[in-house]
């Protein structure tokens, strides 16, 4: 049985000239014989409620037919979604059903001021002295929230500047940005305003950040920070969340290279900043780097994910969770100076691992590695320019083709089941 608004989301897009075929995007990974075709959809694990999905797709009903309501999507992970290659597809993606709403980009942080390779597309600059701290350091200067990694100026002339629509589509407007981030009471952040006008901040205790609102729709912001007196006080940014008041679907991204879920665990203020975005759904990506030991526990790998889902479900007991798979990958050998690539065999066991999980929170079960071609097939996407040479990582090309083929899977759940 088909859901129950199928036929009437059917006649909208009708309405809207945007029948099913304009719905979905071009799915080219039938240019590839390698792929496997038939698991590219979206499984959800057999005798499980599927209250939390429901609930998701019903607040997805709302936006689509009725055209009101928020949805807040989060997809976190570690260096694939660091890029943004694959999670902005997705976003711009669903974008299109956004169509005449301007929902904001969601949470950002400054990469590139971190010395770290930045999502393309927005653009970060920045002035003066920062000291980076990431969840896969043990040692480090700063407490870190759900973005895992931060950082640290007493720069008196530091500043960090943001250009939202690099690509020049003005899809990703704010009218409000919450500055995630801590000081003393003697260093103050502002922002300079599009006229020069500086725009001071109000402080919520509980939340620890630091709320600045606009005159009207902004694509970029630069802060800077007043010390009250002679001595350096530090300043810790964590990230920014921009905002604003439309509805439609705010696909927030989360991303540091070479987390694994130990890394989020480790954050001290996960749960707090997670509050403040309240995600309805969340896609998990974080496993590629937890498989590397030779060692990998299945067991353990389950057991630190009900951790890390339990912090989630404090904020939101009926979020939906997506599980995406490892994908296939190879390890790095050294020896008399030679280099070669062995298959990780975890792959198997991550594929397992995560099926399980969906099963026992209710979720959706993507199968990326079993997709992809399973164990030995990263060689083959190599081969046709869709994985990096470290056999880890994918192209632009290829990260491309996952979100394409992600986002279809998401949205035939969508309308298919019931």
């Amino acid at each position: 049985m088909k859901r129950k608004c199928l036929f009437i989301l059917f006649l909208f897009f009708e309405i809207v000239n945007l029948q099913a075929k304009g719905f979905l995007v071009k799915d080219s990974a039938a240019y590839y014989d390698f792929i496997v075709d038939s698991l590219k959809y979206i499984q959800y694990p057999d005798s499980i409620n599927h209250h939390r999905r429901d609930l998701f797709f019903d607040k997805l009903d709302s936006i689509v037919l009725c055209r009101q309501g928020k949805i807040n999507i989060l997809h976190i992970g570690g260096s694939h979604v660091q890029a943004d290659f694959f999670s902005h597809t997705v976003r711009c993606h669903l974008d299109s059903i956004n169509d005449d709403f301007f929902p904001s980009r969601g949470v950002i942080f400054p990469y590139k001021v971190a010395k770290t390779n930045n999502p393309t597309n927005y653009k970060v600059t920045s002035k003066g002295t920062w000291v980076t701290s990431k969840n896969v350091k043990k040692e480090r200067m700063a407490q870190l929230g759900m973005t895992g990694i931060a950082v640290t100026t007493t720069d008196p002339n530091a500043e960090i500047s943001v250009k939202m629509d690099v690509d020049t589509t003005y899809r990703w407007n704010f009218t409000r940005i919450c500055l995630l981030g801590y000081s003393d009471s003697l260093c103050i952040p502002y922002m300079v305003d599009t006229d020069s006008t500086y725009v001071y901040p109000t402080y919520d205790e509980c939340t620890e950040s630091y709320m600045f609102q606009f005159n009207g729709p902004r694509d970029s912001f630069v802060l800077r920070f007043k010390q009250l007196d002679s001595s350096p006080h530090p300043f810790t940014v964590c990230g920014f969340i921009t905002e604003n008041d439309e509805n439609g679907i705010v696909y927030h991204s989360i991303g540091v290279n070479g987390a694994s879920v130990p890394s989020y665990l480790s954050c001290e203020n996960f749960q707090r900043d997670l509050n403040l975005i309240k995600p309805d759904m969340v896609i998990f990506g974080i496993g590629i780097n937890d498989a590397v030991p030779q060692n990998f526990s299945e067991e353990r790998f389950i057991a630190r994910y009900d951790s890390l889902i339990g912090e989630i479900e404090k904020i939101n007991p009926n979020c939906f969770f997506i599980f995406v798979t490892n994908n296939d990958s190879y390890r790095k050998v050294r020896q008399n100076k030679r280099v070669s690539y062995v298959v990780n065999r975890n792959g198997l066991k991550a594929e397992h691992a995560f099926y399980t999980l969906a099963k026992k929170y209710e979720g959706g079960y993507w199968n990326l590695f079993g997709w992809m071609g399973g164990l030995e097939s990263m060689r083959q996407w190599e081969i046709n320019g869709l994985a990096q040479k470290d056999k880890i990582h994918f192209t632009k090309k290829g990260y491309k083709l996952i979100g394409d083929v992600f986002y279809n899977a998401l949205i035939l759940s969508y309308l298919e089941k019931e």
